[in-house]
């Protein structure tokens, strides 16, 4: 079940990711996200009693807070390193990042995943790379891009490993709590840089779909992490650009470029072999 969930996280995130940049081509993207988060917390209030919640205690839910700070710290650095640095260095940087410290946290407390797993890893940290490559023609701020997407990974990596922390008997509450925290946090950010708040009407409909899909994703990448290996519910829950990619070329005719085909190939071979050294 591990792959199954994983895999619906990664469509989801992906889709999330789509919807979301469609909301922030003419908005501030932290707006963006504050809207997006915000859908998030009635979805979550309708989810959580109907997903087991037989043992949720106190530490789940500052599991989940913690968890959803760290994923908003990550994104706001992200914003900031696309919007000051290189895109073509930060995106990568980040969502490599983002994957690979899980994996590392993940073998240090003791899970041995079998061999045609890790080789299906092996394939899919670099089909990550090549999905989130994209061109920039400039040459500077290299190491400030370095360092800014090294940073939004942290704070993707730290949502991966704090939420996996919750107990199997929580349900669902502790991404309820994460929402709560995030979204008045995006809100106050945005009032901060003093960027308009509310949205025209069409962006918002994507926004509020992409908060609907991303914490759609963020339930079934917990659903993962609790039916297996957080190695195997993080890799394939990272190859969530694939989708993105897929929906870009579908809907909107972006050509896909040969790092993007190569990217597209890898994840796929990367996955099935995650697949089968998981069953």
């Amino acid at each position: 079940m591990v792959i199954f969930f994983a895999a619906l996280s990664a469509l989801t995130y992906g889709s999330a990711d789509f919807s979301g940049g469609l909301a922030a081509q003419n908005n501030s993207a932290t707006s963006v996200v504050a809207w997006a988060h915000a859908v998030g917390i009635p979805v979550a209030l309708i989810a959580a009693p109907l997903i087991g919640s037989s043992s949720v205690t106190m530490g789940d839910l500052l599991w989940g807070i913690a968890a959803g700070l760290s994923g908003a710290i990550g994104i706001g650095i992200l914003y900031r390193g696309l919007a000051s640095g290189l895109a073509a260095v930060v995106s990568p940087v980040a969502a490599l990042t983002g994957a690979t410290l899980p994996v590392f946290f993940a073998i240090i407390t003791g899970e041995r995943p079998e061999i045609l797993t890790w080789l299906g890893v092996g394939l899919a940290l670099p089909a990550i790379l090549f999905l989130s490559i994209e061109k920039q023609n400039k040459k500077d701020h290299v190491l400030k891009s370095l360092r800014l997407g090294f940073l939004a990974g942290c704070g993707f990596s730290g949502f991966f490993i704090l939420i996996a922390q919750t107990g199997d008997g929580s349900g669902m509450w502790p991404l309820l709590v994460s929402r709560m925290a995030t979204a008045p946090f995006f809100f106050l950010l945005t009032a901060i840089q003093k960027r308009k708040i509310m949205l025209h009407k069409v962006s918002l409909g994507y926004a509020l779909i992409a908060g609907t899909l991303d914490l759609g994703a963020n339930i079934f990448y917990l659903l993962a992490t609790r039916t297996g290996f957080m190695i195997t519910a993080v890799i394939i829950s990272a190859l969530y650009p694939a989708p993105t990619v897929v929906l870009q070329r579908i809907f909107r005719g972006e050509r896909l470029s040969v790092n993007r085909i190569i990217g597209l190939i890898l994840a796929i071979v990367g996955a099935a072999l995650i697949g089968v050294g998981s069953s």
